[in-house]
């Protein structure tokens, strides 16, 4: 098999929400992201209901493919990335101390991300916040793809 980008995969999980799962196949490095609802319609075996969208039905197949196959599997989720913990560690490897308690401080409680992302913007290190992000979010695929036995490449493409 040929090694897949991890920058790709990286980019695949960062856009998941709580909805989604993104997979990968084992095999080829072919992604594919797969929401709850059409792997509900899958699971209770309605996929050729007369309610499922026409855009819909043509994808069902695949998604059918994918879930019953021990070829695909999923990629972490939001849980098993820990974004919280990114952002304390990040907070953590700031060097100014007022600053870095500041970070610590937005970070807890009610709308802490908004916090957070107010504080980077305004103290100008969002560069930093997400170099440190996509780092952190490359070592958790890196170490999924190893795990898995899926050859990689690191090809920082920059985003």
């Amino acid at each position: 098999m040929k090694p897949v980008s991890l920058q790709r995969v990286v980019n695949e999980m960062d856009v998941l929400d709580d909805e989604m799962t993104a997979y990968i196949s084992k095999q080829t490095g072919e992604l594919f992201t797969i929401s709850d609802e059409e792997a509900r319609l899958i699971e209770d075996g309605e996929e050729s209901g007369a309610f499922v969208p026409d855009w819909q039905v043509e994808s069902l197949p695949k998604i059918k493919e994918i879930l019953e196959s021990d070829d695909f599997v999923a990629l972490p989720d939001k849980f098993e990335i820990h974004e919280y913990s990114i952002m304390e560690r990040f907070c953590l490897s700031i060097e100014d101390d007022d600053l870095r308690g500041e970070l610590l401080h937005d970070i807890r409680g009610r709308g802490a991300f908004r916090c957070f992302k107010s504080t980077i913007r305004r103290e100008g290190i969002q560069d930093d916040w997400h170099s440190y992000r996509n780092d952190a979010l490359k070592r958790v695929a890196a170490d999924f793809l190893e795990e898995e036995g899926i050859p990689y490449i690191d090809d920082d493409d920059g985003s």
